[in-house]
């Protein structure tokens, strides 16, 4: 096993971690606390899970994403000017174009979520869900070099 094996391997952990916890918590711990808790409960686990996950995504997530991504882009030689070249420039481009927007989408869901906004918040963790599965489609489809 080579060294850049395992930069792609904690890449891909880290991707798989934080997508599957998104959607472990909106297809499993949200369903089952809407089910058994009553409303003031249910705000305050979710509150607190989604207090652990944020900070989850801020100290492990986004360095370890963005770390190992540029390792990787470096490794491969993609440059500014390779983002718009046909096949694997362009995926890489759209998958960091989506992943900013995955980002911001969470971004706004937290502070929709602090801010009292029920209904923007959901829009923006849907949102948010819905580009993290577009961000791995994205990576599947880039093509192996």
């Amino acid at each position: 096993m080579t060294w850049w094996a395992v930069v792609r391997f904690l890449h891909v952990l880290s991707a798989a971690l934080w997508v599957g916890g998104q959607l472990t918590v909106s297809l499993v711990v949200l369903p089952l606390a809407r089910r058994i808790l009553d409303e003031e409960r249910r705000g305050q686990v979710m509150n607190a899970v989604g207090r652990r996950f944020g900070m989850f995504t801020g100290t492990v997530f986004l360095p370890l994403q963005i770390g190992t991504g540029v390792a990787i882009a470096w490794h491969k030689g993609v440059t500014w000017e390779s983002l718009a070249e046909p096949g694997y420039g362009r995926i890489l481009a759209a998958k960091l174009a989506l992943f900013a927007a995955v980002m911001a989408a969470a971004a706004l869901h937290g502070w929709a979520t602090g801010a009292g906004r029920r209904g923007f918040a959901r829009a923006m963790a849907v949102t948010s869900l819905v580009g993290s599965v577009g961000v791995i489609l994205l990576a599947t489809a880039l093509p192996a070099t």
